[in-house]
């Protein structure tokens, strides 16, 4: 009888911010593993010129990229059909949150690691905890910064170790200012903006935090995997009368930090996220078809659930999906102001309050303050 086809382990250096180190970490790693005697090749490696990191990177075999043409430019992608053909049993991947090429076999590299993990090849990956989809608000909200290349959070979940890399802001900052992590040209640009002391102190302390979660998680895992059947009893007991979070939702750019706020707070609690929109009878506006098309994105990516309910008596259409589902926490963002005879009205929390028995409803306040800049 063949034998059961085996998927690799994926390991990932994260780091608070570019020049931690994480890529020469995964190097050096690389590097002890070859001198082990291990098959380890480079998927990808991006350097962005540091010489320390080229340095470290000597000696170890490089899976040439591919050339991808795309609107008059060639641009260098890792070569996943060259690797996968290659088989090693470790590969080293760099910046889990890029974006491909149009024309490559995925759109994001952290799927490309997906395939090479599926095909039983261990994979050692680096990524910054700023590009956790569910922390992109907080991170805009502590920098000023919007991210645009995310990672699932299901990914970094998913990985079978997660090592932090962990320097102090003076010493990340002394490495900016001798050019070790930028080139000079760059160098003042990032002291004014992304690479404050401020900064610093509030990503080192996210990702110290993303760090203790992932291993809280493993280890609830851990337990379940070589628990005793009593043991997996009273584990079943206690998930049937767990939590599950509801977020209340209307398609609007709001609604998005909502969701993500909502996540996290699923995730400390190990419990279940539903998404709720209850659809008035008014006909939707383009702005609401564009924003209900972003919901679907983000829900998906997050691995949530998106539900729409017709209603005009949002109240009832809550309550009842709310009983429906278990819902123990309601969170939803903070109501428009009434205008008209509406500000007669009770607010909706209160309304909500009333005919939620025995859930608790959260309003969550839009914390965003300062202009955001793309980064």
């Amino acid at each position: 009888m063949a034998a059961e086809p085996t998927t690799g382990r994926h390991k990932v250096y994260l780091g608070m911010a570019p020049g931690v180190g994480k890529t020469y970490a995964m190097l050096e790693e690389g590097q002890d593993l070859r001198g082990a005697g291990e098959d380890v090749v480079i998927g990808v490696l991006e350097t962005h010129g540091r010489s320390d990191t080229a340095r470290v990177a000597e000696g170890l075999e490089v899976v040439a990229r591919r050339t991808i043409a795309y609107r008059g430019v060639e641009l260098e992608e890792m070569n996943l059909p060259a690797l996968l053909r290659r088989a090693p049993a470790i590969c080293l991947i760099d910046e889990l949150a890029h974006t491909n090429a149009p024309g490559v076999e995925h759109a994001k590299r952290y799927e490309d690691v997906a395939d090479v993990v599926a095909a039983g090849i261990d994979v050692v990956s680096t990524m910054n905890v700023q590009h956790l989809e569910s922390l992109n608000d907080l991170v805009a909200e502590l920098s000023g910064v919007r991210v645009r290349e995310t990672v699932p959070d299901r990914v970094l979940a998913g990985a079978d170790e997660v090592v932090l890399v962990d320097i102090t802001p003076g010493e990340l900052l002394a490495r900016l200012r001798e050019g070790r992590v930028y080139p000079p040209e760059r160098i003042d640009a990032a002291l004014n903006n992304f690479f404050t002391v401020e900064n610093l102190v509030s990503l080192r302390e996210v990702a110290l935090r993303q760090v203790a979660e992932s291993v809280g998680a493993q280890r609830i895992a851990y337990a379940g995997a070589v628990g005793t059947r009593e043991e997996s009893l009273q584990s079943a007991a206690t998930q049937a009368v767990g939590d599950r979070l509801l977020a209340l939702v209307e398609p609007n750019p709001q609604a998005q930090r909502l969701i993500r706020r909502a996540w996290r707070s699923a995730a400390r609690l190990g419990a279940d996220l539903d998404v709720l929109w209850v659809r008035s009878s008014r006909d939707m506006s383009d702005a609401d078809e564009r924003g209900l098309a972003a919901l679907r994105q983000l829900v998906s990516l997050l691995g949530a659930e998106l539900h729409i309910i017709d209603s005009d008596d949002i109240e009832r259409a809550v309550a009842e999906f709310a009983a429906e589902r278990g819902s123990t926490y309601v969170l939803m963002g903070r109501p428009r102001p009434a205008s008209g005879l509406g500000r007669l009205r009770e607010p909706l929390p209160m309304r909500l309050i009333r005919r939620l028995e025995g859930v608790d409803l959260r309003v969550v306040a839009d914390r965003a303050q300062r202009p955001e800049r793309e980064g």
